[in-house]
């Protein structure tokens, strides 16, 4: 932590100086000591570790740099009153500072800098003894899922953190929201650091701006971190970079739902470069959102349909708390369920329909032919089971069903 103003100016002067990345950075740190030591060194000196140009650089002061001061000094300075009992803390570790997770410190690219909001009391969580790994699981996936992606990532991360892990996700829309929302839902009063969100902007802004009242809430039960300088906007080149976060701070990594492109086989790749685990939710074969879980299954990942295979895999781990950690068959999430059951009016053209839709995605056309139904018959069926939430509306005018067929009425 910096523990003054000019503490503060010299690692933000070496974070901004043109050229110098965290690699470099490091070096100049393992060479010389604090900031202040590294910019009293002579331009030759500094050449035996980085290039003349950048020696050069390192000899100057970067543009923006009191603005940027200022700008971090003064939110450092006061807390965040989130309207509740609890307050979100604000902190700058740096390299240097006992509190920077030790999980990220054996990545290849640790960050200088890393801002931290929220419950910073806990950060020692992040930093399990040596030879121990970090209580914390990353969940990550596609921004817009089926709706059995989105109930699968609650529930898997609704499981995970009561069995006393950390849930680490990246505040995204789609898989990354549910993951908080499921992680705040079942986090462990004996682990208090119930999920992480790794952001690409500044913490003085939330993106996307949907999750304000998340974001509070995470700040409340567990941290918000960015290694990105306070006014940083929603850059695209920051998402991808922040995955390997994501990825350092964890212990495994589940992706739930994922197109052959997605951001998140960044996360999981950056998992399995680090010796980390990789879990993967299948899916359908005809929805895009799975192709990448797939071709990680077919690479190695573990293939899990409840939290409980993941648990298993992680038995070593001494977070997790084995008497609350039995986790039912997460795939068809009997919760969906619920509110049909409790309808004792469903009748048998609502289970024709149900048995007609199978577990893949299918639009209106072929339910009709399949069910025998008509139009309007089955519309009026289909938005009750919707409604129900027993059913999902995917995109281009798709249905999928979302849990188990329900038993007739008497």
């Amino acid at each position: 932590m910096v523990s003054s103003r000019e503490s503060l100016k010299a690692w933000l002067r070496l974070s901004l100086t043109p050229g110098v990345g965290n690699i470099t950075a490091r070096a100049l740190l393992l060479r010389f000591g604090l900031p202040e030591a590294v910019f009293e060194q002579s331009t030759s000196e500094l050449q035996t570790i980085v290039s003349s140009a950048i020696g050069q650089q390192l000899r100057l002061i970067p543009l923006g740099l009191e603005d940027a001061l200022e700008t971090t000094w003064e939110w450092l300075q006061t807390q965040a009153d989130l309207g509740t009992a609890k307050v979100a803390h604000k902190r700058l570790l740096t390299l240097a500072d006992s509190d920077y997770p030790s999980s990220l410190m054996l990545t290849p690219d640790p960050p200088c800098l890393l801002y931290v909001l929220g419950q910073t009391q806990h950060l020692h969580l992040l930093s399990p003894p040596v030879h121990q790994a970090p209580r914390a699981i990353a969940v990550v996936g596609s921004r817009n899922p089926t709706p059995q992606g989105r109930l699968n990532a609650h529930d898997f991360a609704v499981h995970l953190a009561q069995a006393g892990l950390t849930v680490v996700s990246g505040l995204a829309l789609g898989v990354d929201t549910a993951a908080h929302q499921g992680a705040l839902k079942g986090g462990s009063p004996h682990h208090p650091l119930h999920t992480v969100a790794v952001v690409g902007t500044g913490l003085d802004r939330v993106y996307p701006h949907q999750n304000h009242a998340l974001a509070l809430k995470i700040a409340a039960h567990g941290l918000l971190i960015s290694e990105y300088p306070l006014n940083t906007p929603p850059l695209t080149s920051n998402f991808p970079q922040r995955n390997r976060l994501i990825a350092g701070l964890s212990q495994g990594c589940l992706v739930v739902e994922a197109a052959a492109r997605s951001g998140s086989l960044i996360t999981a790749k950056q998992a399995l470069d680090l010796g980390k685990e990789v879990f993967a939710i299948p899916g359908s074969i005809h929805t895009t959102v799975s192709k990448g879980c797939h071709d990680l299954i077919k690479q190695g990942a573990k293939l899990v349909d409840c939290a409980q295979d993941i648990l298993e895999e992680l038995r070593d781990l001494p977070a997790v708390d084995w008497h609350t950690a039995s986790a039912p068959h997460l795939l068809n999430p009997p919760s969906a369920l619920e509110p049909l059951l409790e309808n004792e009016q469903i009748g048998t053209s609502t289970l024709r329909v149900l048995d007609h839709l199978g577990q893949d995605p299918v639009g209106l056309d072929e339910l009709q032919i399949r069910s025998g139904l008509s139009t309007s018959q089955l519309q009026a069926e289909l938005f009750q089971l919707e409604l129900n939430g027993t059913l999902g509306r995917l995109q281009g005018g798709l249905y999928q069903k979302l849990s188990p067929r329900p038993k007739p009425s008497s």
